[in-house]
């Protein structure tokens, strides 16, 4: 029984007649490593004689048919000696991880406290660290100082209850005005007696604590 061939997902075969050459990778941050090219015997043999074929033609295309049948067998079996080479040069390289079964790189994707890739358990330290200044981010965008024309919009009017178009032509409302600029229309509805500061539903006509006139 012929001897099995173990190899792995995270890798490129840039492998010619020439000869072989492999790229494994890690699947998570994508760098990796390059064999060096192998030059195959079996190659440069049959292009020899593919070219003395197209030059001589009768016997020698023969010899050419002859080393591409002699390429078929030779040159796989060459490959497959190249790959099984390479994957045990760069397999200390890389590691698969017993959670998402990634190939990831020992020098920055494997977490050796956790046994784990660092997708799957990443390091603590730098978590906190991103978490850290992305907070810091969103404390400067939210402590921006405001465009002249936009304070009006600060957070003590938020409860004002603003409105995005006018309620009498419909016209929509670029900033937090108190009349219509297309119409006049009164926008702020009094909500306080202006004579004793109590609290008035809209629609009201007196105040009903002192029944000052509104």
């Amino acid at each position: 029984m012929s001897r099995k061939i173990e190899f792995v997902s995270n890798y490129s075969d840039l492998s010619t007649n020439q000869g072989f050459q492999f790229e494994f990778y890690c699947d998570r941050c994508g760098s990796g490593f390059r064999t060096h090219f192998k030059p195959s015997v079996t190659g440069r043999v049959s292009g020899l004689l593919d070219a003395a074929g197209s030059i001589f033609g009768g016997i020698m295309n023969s010899a050419a048919d002859m080393g591409e049948r002699v390429r078929s067998a030779t040159w796989e079996k060459a490959h497959d000696e190249a790959f099984e080479e390479a994957c045990l040069e760069l397999r200390a390289d890389f590691i698969q991880c017993p959670r998402c079964q990634s190939w990831v790189c020992r020098k920055g994707c494997w977490n050796n406290k956790k046994g784990l890739c660092k997708e799957c358990a990443p390091d603590l330290g730098v978590e906190m660290a991103a978490a850290q200044a992305s907070k810091s981010v969103e404390e400067v965008w939210a402590h921006a100082k405001m465009a002249e024309e936009d304070k009006k919009l600060g957070t003590e009017v938020w409860r004002e209850g603003i409105r995005a178009t006018c309620p009498n032509c419909e016209a929509p409302l670029a900033s937090n005005a108190k009349f219509c600029p297309e119409c006049g229309a009164q926008l702020k509805v009094k909500d306080q007696c202006p004579s004793c500061g109590s609290k008035i539903s809209p629609g009201n006509k007196f105040c009903p604590e002192c029944g000052e006139k509104i």
